[in-house]
Formats: structure tokens, C-alpha cells, sequence
């Protein structure tokens, strides 16, 4: 780990430490033992594209023995059970579980209250009679719930949902469609966004309210899982609500006031994800530099050729910088700043370090690291995720093993791989030689070097 300037407070250092142990002993443990049905596609998904039965009850052994250890809750709010830890705890965790689980120990990320998935501030919001029926299953992990705001037309810009939540009695009746919902797949609850006062939400001053819903509701529906990447199966989903029935304890927070609710998720999901961006590129760069050093070409480890370990190092400098961008945002949150800039800034700057960094890991491995079994390829499609965004593109996208070198990059212009490549410079060709892999036993040279 590069140095840092300034300590981590000691409960944190002990409680990540024991967080380690807890990870190794329950999760990467667990991978072991049911490796097959948690690496195969064709046994970890059902049919219709849900996880199977078993890798479900897999998740919640997982989230249940975290509770149980006192990690799961670690930074929900002591109102509601949790052991009340800050924006830093939850930003160093989160890194720690990724650079050590990294994509093939998957389970580990529910190890981890996750925002949308389970207790966290947002819940802070509900009525006392929801507390009573909910949190004991959540807090202990036997369930999970959703964060359902983006719809068809509502993605970045979240004000343009078109749900409906009407007067009926005292209650309401929900009807819309909700999709890009993560978790929604095994989720037991949904926090539902619909419009209550269309005048003041097509003023964009309010209108909005959010509702806490069971997935078994009479009108839930899940329509599909969404499939992305090309996989068989998946945790995103649409559903629609066809009349739903929301009682008055249903109600989260203050009635035409639910976008500060959705505001809010959406601040402690770029803590996640920024954490999880750093904490996945350390895992791939450690990678990629324990190959250079093993891995022989033309008489000497790869990481003597500078063709290797040049990108190599410039992706550490980025990483650190975001690494130190995430725990400064996490502080002034601590702090009680609203850190709007630096934590935006420090999410979109990790995620994109992010993609580079595994990418120049995905082509110090050569064909290895196109493999399953390797895994950058998972780390590459996971933090694409964070990424994709019409409204917020990638500055400089590197797609992997497409480009001639480790430093290519494509803008979002596009321009081909020639535009990618950039002119030829003298000796440019002699150097992109002297890169290449020899195609050993177990090797295949990556398209982009043959």
C-alpha cells in the first residue's frame, strides 16, 4: 500500500483488520467450497435468468454471519441497530473487501451493508411502524430490499419519473414501471419513487415521494432480469407496479419530499463506488505486477521491458491520487461538509483510473488476462457499470485488448483503432516488438499484438 500522510483512526485499522479475518474465513472460504456453482453461469443463474436457490441462501449465510459479527451494520445509524460508523469507515471497508475479494470472491460484497440493499441512513426516514415490521430482517441480514428510482426516460435525470402514486383512502395506489433496479432480482422490499404532486414535480420543486414496498406485493411485478455483458443472468431488473397499495406507514420521509430521500442514496452510492473502483484497480494492478516479475520474454521478466512497466506505474500514480480523493471526500463528509464537488469529483476520477488500470493489467497478462480464470476481464465490466451514463460519459475509454499499446486510448468521439493508435513516431514499431509476449504454454498473444 503507498503510504499515506496521515493516520487512519485505530478503531478503523482494528475493525478492517477483523474484517479481513471475517472475509477469509467466511467468504473466500465459501467460494472454495461451492467454487463450481458460484464460477458457473450455467448453475449460479435459473432459467429465467435469477440467481438459483442455493446461491441466494449462499447470500444471505453471508450477510447473517456479517451481522452476527458485528460487520454488516457497521455503518448504520445506532437509531436503527447499527454501530453508527462514518462516511470514512464505510469508504475504507468498502476498498479493503474489493482489493481483497476482488471479482472471483464476489460474496464479499455482501459483507457490507450496501446502501440500497440493506439498513443504511436512508432507512432513518421510515415510520415507526415500518421499523417494527422491517428492520429486525434487514438488520440481521435474513433480507435485502432495492432502491427503485431510475425509469424508461428518468436515468440521470431522476425528476423525469413518470410513476404515479394515487390518493386512494388514506392510503395510495402506485402504478409505473421501474428499471435499471440492482437487487431487485431476490430483494424482499423496494423504496419505491413516484409522483404524489405532478404540478410541483414538473417545477422541479418537489412532488416526488418515496414508498416502502414488498416485492411480494399484490401489482409487484418482475417483468425481467436484465441481462448485461453478454451473461446469462444477472441482479438487474424491471418491474412494474400496476396499482400497488402503499399504506400510510409506507410512507418514507415527508409526503412531495422524497427526492432529498433519493439524493441522499445517491451520496453514499458514490462513497461505494468510489471506494470500490480503488479497491478493485490495487487488486488488478498487484496482479499485473506479480506476473511482470514471473513472467520470462526475451530473456527477462516482462517488468524489466519499460513497454510493461511504464503504463504500469503511471496507473499507481492514478490510483493514489484517486485512493487520496476518496478519503478526503469521506473526511469532510465526517465533518459534516456537504463535499459535493470533491466527492463527485472523487467517484468520477476513481472510476475512470479504474478502467485504466485494469485494462494495462488485462494487456501485461496477454492473452491470460482475456481468461475467466484470471478475472480482470469481471473487474473491467464491473466498474463499466459505474461508468455508463449518457449524460456523464468517460472522458478516455481503454477497451480491453484493442488497442496496439498499453497507453492507447479511444475518446468518446471514436475515430477507429488508427485514431486510437495516434501517428506512428520513429521506432515506434521496434518498441511495440520488444512488448510482445512469447506464446509459451499457456499464453496467446492478445489480437492487438499479434
Amino acid at each position: 500500500m503507498t503510504a499515506i500522510a496521515f493516520d487512519i483512526p485505530v478503531e478503523i485499522e482494528r475493525i478492517t483488520a477483523g474484517l479481513e479475518r471475517f472475509l477469509r474465513a467466511e467468504v473466500i472460504a465459501r467460494h472454495e467450497k461451492h467454487r463450481e456453482l458460484l464460477e458457473d453461469p450455467r448453475r449460479r443463474y435459473g432459467p429465467d435468468g435469477r440467481y438459483a436457490a442455493e446461491v441466494v441462501e449462499l447470500i444471505r449465510q453471508v450477510r447473517m454471519a456479517s451481522a452476527a459479527a458485528g460487520y454488516f451494520n457497521l455503518c448504520v445509524p445506532a437509531s436503527l441497530g447499527g454501530l453508527g460508523q462514518g462516511y470514512l469507515a464505510y469508504y475504507v471497508c468498502w476498498e479493503m473487501i474489493n482489493r481483497l475479494c476482488g471479482p472471483h470472491h464476489w460474496l464479499g460484497t455482501f459483507a457490507l451493508s450496501h446502501w440500497a440493499f440493506g439498513p443504511s441512513p436512508v432507512l432513518e426516514q421510515v415510520t415507526t411502524e415500518a421499523r417494527g415490521r422491517i428492520l429486525a430482517g434487514l438488520v440481521s441480514g435474513r433480507q435485502s430490499m432495492c432502491f427503485g428510482l431510475s425509469e424508461p426516460g428518468a436515468g440521470s435525470d431522476a425528476t423525469m419519473i413518470q410513476t404515479r402514486a394515487m390518493p386512494d383512502g388514506d392510503g395510495w395506489r402506485i402504478t409505473g414501471r421501474k428499471m435499471w433496479t440492482s437487487n431487485i432480482t431476490f430483494a424482499d422490499w423496494m423504496i419505491a419513487f413516484a409522483v404524489t404532486d405532478p404540478a410541483r414535480a414538473a417545477a422541479k420543486r418537489g412532488g416526488i415521494s418515496a414508498f416502502l414496498l414488498p416485492t411480494s406485493a399484490p401489482g409487484f411485478t418482475l417483468q425481467r432480469v436484465t441481462l448485461l455483458h453478454g451473461d446469462i443472468g444477472g441482479v438487474e431488473g424491471e418491474s412494474t407496479l400496476d396499482g400497488v397499495r402503499a399504506e400510510p406507514w409506507q410512507l418514507v420521509g415527508t409526503l412531495h419530499e422524497g427526492f432529498r430521500i433519493a439524493l441522499l442514496g445517491v451520496s453514499l452510492g458514490r462513497v461505494y463506488n468510489a471506494a470500490r473502483a480503488v479497491g478493485l484497480a490495487r487488486w488488478a494492478l498487484e496482479k499485473a505486477v506479480g506476473y511482470a516479475g514471473q513472467r520470462i520474454a526475451f530473456g527477462a521478466p516482462i517488468a524489466d521491458h519499460q513497454g510493461v512497466s511504464f503504463p504500469l506505474a503511471e496507473s499507481a500514480m492514478q490510483v493514489h491520487a484517486a485512493h487520496l480523493m476518496g478519503l478526503n471526500a469521506a473526511i469532510l463528509l465526517d465533518r459534516g461538509a456537504r463535499a459535493i464537488k470533491e466527492l463527485s469529483m472523487a467517484k468520477a476520477y476513481a472510476v475512470e483510473v479504474c478502467l485504466h488500470a485494469v485494462d494495462r493489467a488485462i494487456q501485461t497478462h496477454g492473452g491470460m488476462g482475456l481468461t475467466n480464470e484470471v478475472g480482470l476481464v469481471h473487474a473491467f465490466r464491473t466498474r463499466c457499470e459505474s461508468s455508463t451514463s449518457p449524460t456523464a460519459p468517460t472522458r478516455s475509454f481503454v477497451a480491453p485488448s484493442t488497442s496496439s499499446s498499453p497507453r492507447a486510448t479511444s475518446s468518446s468521439e471514436g475515430g477507429g483503432a488508427r485514431a486510437r493508435r495516434g501517428p506512428s513516431r520513429p521506432g515506434s514499431s521496434r518498441r511495440r516488438r520488444n512488448r510482445g509476449r512469447s506464446s509459451g504454454p499457456g499464453t496467446r498473444p492478445c489480437s492487438s499484438h499479434r
